[in-house]
């Protein structure tokens, strides 16, 4: 049986080669795009093993730390140290700010731990690539490597400098900005505490009001004061359990006695996927549905347009009896080959692109299976058009020119 489809591929190789490249890059973009949603997740998830806690106690009635702001003592954590199955609590603040490095700023989430603490205490970093952990109690830094910091740089957050004492690796927010972990109460100062300017008219604002300074009462005005320039407040306590306890009854008990906002592993994560990437999900989703649609118009545009150029080779077949099932096989095999050439292309350019990316990009090997089938599907669909021009195509075209 003659190959119409090798035949004609082995004839304008060209076209078809160069037209499997262009589609090619096209699908690259398209498993790329699906791989950055599938970096987010992955990040939102590593954002939450990372930190080793089972619960999240936040302020009340708020979706922190990471999808809202949340404030709350950071004497709560002693309370909940005390409560049946809880086995470890640590304050932690997180902010996602520019740090400044030499003259270049670093988008980063600064999370304050408290140092010298156990290793592999919630909050903490799991493990270090490079360097030490936080020893001292002010301006010691460990980052993630994805920011571009070595040991020994020197940073600013706010007024301070940090030296970078050490590394760590995949430990990001859920946006994917690299973390950098500070002294709790640095992390403190930098998030709550107002600057020297403000301080001062805070100052002038309360000696001007009357109920703060009042002549009987010496040392009202001072305390006031004093308490302005004092953060005692963290954005969460992360709770680590003990093996057996149950997360749901432990998050009722807090929500009973600490009147506190609590979230298990479950629920958290449903903030982060369900709420803080949704909108740049479906961005994604409708940036891949316009892609598909590109993809099967190229698809059908060049099957069209190859088979148009031998509608006389067409004719000939079926003046020798050759049955339009055949002729329309040929054709879908054409647009099938199309497709392979095509994905082959846009796989390899993803994989190798994909480091290049700023975010994290998630390659899946089912995401690409899915994908095959997906492009297959669209080729065969794309197909149709030429093979019902094809088989309304009269015989006498043959011979009549």
């Amino acid at each position: 049986m003659i190959s119409l489809a090798g035949r004609d591929i082995a004839h304008a190789w060209g076209k078809f080669v160069f037209t499997g490249l262009g589609l090619g890059l096209l699908l690259g973009v398209t498993l790329v795009m699906a791989g950055v949603y599938r970096g987010m997740v992955d990040d939102g998830k590593a954002l939450l093993d990372n930190s080793g806690a089972d619960l999240w106690v936040v302020q009340r009635d708020t979706l922190g730390p990471y999808a809202e702001p949340s404030s709350i003592p950071d004497d709560a954590e002693r309370a909940l140290r005390t409560l049946p199955g809880v086995a470890d609590a640590a304050n932690v603040t997180y902010l996602t700010m520019q740090v400044r490095h030499g003259g270049r700023d670093v988008r980063a989430m600064v999370v304050g731990i408290v140092p010298g603490e156990a290793w592999g205490a919630p909050g903490w970093p799991p493990a270090l690539v490079a360097g030490r952990r936080l020893t001292r109690g002010h301006y010691e830094a460990m980052a993630d490597i994805a920011s571009g910091l070595r040991l020994g740089d020197s940073l600013q957050i706010r007024r301070n400098r940090y030296q970078v004492v050490g590394l760590t690796r995949r430990m990001v927010s859920s946006g994917g900005d690299p973390m950098v972990f500070i002294p709790l109460k640095d992390a403190q100062e930098a998030q709550f505490l107002k600057d020297n300017d403000a301080i001062v008219q805070s100052r002038a604002r309360s000696a001007a009001n009357p109920a703060f300074n009042r002549p009987g009462v010496p040392g009202l005005l001072g305390a006031v004061q004093a308490s302005q320039t004092t953060a005692n407040a963290v954005n969460a306590v992360l709770v680590r359990l003990r093996p057996g306890a149950d997360p749901d009854a432990v998050a009722q008990s807090v929500r009973r006695w600490q009147r506190l906002t609590v979230y298990t592993r479950a629920e958290m994560e449903g903030i982060l996927i369900g709420k803080l990437i949704a909108t740049s999900a479906r961005q994604i989703g409708l940036f891949l549905m316009i892609l598909a649609i590109v993809s099967a118009a190229i698809v059908a545009f060049i099957i069209y347009t190859l088979t148009m150029d031998k509608i006389r080779e067409i004719a000939v077949l079926k003046l020798i009896g050759t049955r339009n099932r055949t002729i329309a096989w040929m054709i879908l095999q054409q647009a099938l080959a199309l497709g392979l050439i095509g994905f082959a292309v846009g796989k390899i350019s993803a994989t190798f692109a994909a480091p290049a990316f700023p975010k994290y990009v998630l390659l899946l090997p089912q995401d690409s299976l899915l994908g095959l089938l997906i492009v297959l599907a669209i080729c065969a669909l794309s197909s149709v058009i030429a093979i019902r021009m094809a088989l309304r195509v009269d015989p006498a075209e043959a011979i009549g020119g």
